[in-house]
């Protein structure tokens, strides 16, 4: 059933839905839910849209019944340490792309599909400043270098010509009429492969990424580099970082009193880890169960 124009807004978080419907249903099922709550609200009640929001709901009660025994669907915690810790992913892959001057589609792609993801993440509640500047940036980057590359010109790498308060605009190549990539985004290949790794030399205005994450296994591969740069060494694999022997017989200090809130945040560093882990990202993992058990055994993050 073709999408009604009064929904066109959710067009890409559909399609990126579509694009991981085998290779990861957790995004699927997430990018349908955001897209039925936010098509709710756009309009419920014209006979087409209601039609295609009532296909939008069967479809996500089906998946929630395949998808029962996952965690990341029955568990919110779960579910949103899993679409934020890929969205994250996905953002530094392309981040390092940028930085290292490699401009292409799959990079773009990235870009663009780590701000959908961080949409997607208010159906988890109200999303964190750093979250919402992460979206920011991956959508202007997205589309900056995407007229950049249409227009035959050379993007400018890092976050060049965009405060932080700033909309998208600036820079030589950038088209302000076009506050969005296109959907011909959407038709890039997303080929399976894993990007460079380690986290970006510098950040994004207060954009803090965590130490030692990379891009997951199915995270785009970069293209082909120049016919010059063929025997250039592969980055060496980062080192996993020491474990504070203070922790390994942790135990929770005498008059240390934990609040629910503190439970959900050591749930979350629980997540976070087991979710790094499913991409083989040791550092990641490590970091956040030391978090945890700090947080339990002093009550301090």
């Amino acid at each position: 059933m073709a999408l009604p124009a009064q929904l066109r807004a959710i067009q890409h978080h559909l399609r990126t839905a579509q694009e991981h419907e085998k290779r990861d249903p957790v995004v699927t099922y997430y990018c349908r839910l955001y897209a039925m709550q936010t098509g709710m609200k756009l309009d419920s009640k014209t006979p087409d849209c209601r039609k295609f929001l009532m296909k939008l709901m069967d479809q996500l009660e089906t998946m929630k019944k395949e998808l029962s025994e996952n965690d990341s669907i029955t568990q919110e915690v779960v579910g949103n340490a899993h679409i934020e810790n890929y969205a994250l992913k996905l953002f530094l892959y392309a981040d390092n792309e940028d930085r290292s001057e490699r401009f292409h589609k799959n990079m773009i792609k990235s870009f663009y599909t780590s701000s959908l993801l961080m949409d997607v993440l208010s159906v988890f509640g109200e999303l964190s400043d750093e979250n919402i500047q992460h979206r920011k940036y991956a959508r202007w980057k997205a589309t900056y270098i995407h007229n950049c590359l249409k227009n035959g010109e050379t993007p400018q790498s890092g976050p060049i010509g965009m405060d932080e308060d700033e909309e998208p605009g600036g820079g030589s190549c950038f088209l302000s009429s076009v506050p969005l990539p296109p959907p011909s985004i959407h038709s890039f290949p997303l080929d399976p492969g894993s990007g460079p790794t380690g986290p970006p030399a510098s950040n994004y205005n207060n954009i803090q990424i965590p130490p030692g994450a990379h891009a997951p296994a199915n995270t785009p591969a970069e293209l082909p580099p120049p016919s010059g740069e063929a025997g250039k060494p592969l980055p060496a694999a980062r080192s996993v970082p020491a474990v504070d022997p203070s922790l390994l017989s942790a135990q929770q200090q005498g008059g240390v009193q934990l609040s629910p809130e503190d439970f959900t945040k050591a749930q979350k560093f629980c997540k976070y880890a087991g979710s790094a882990l499913q991409y083989e990202d040791v550092n990641t993992a490590i970091q956040n169960l030391q978090k945890a058990l700090k947080l339990l055994t002093t009550g301090k993050e």
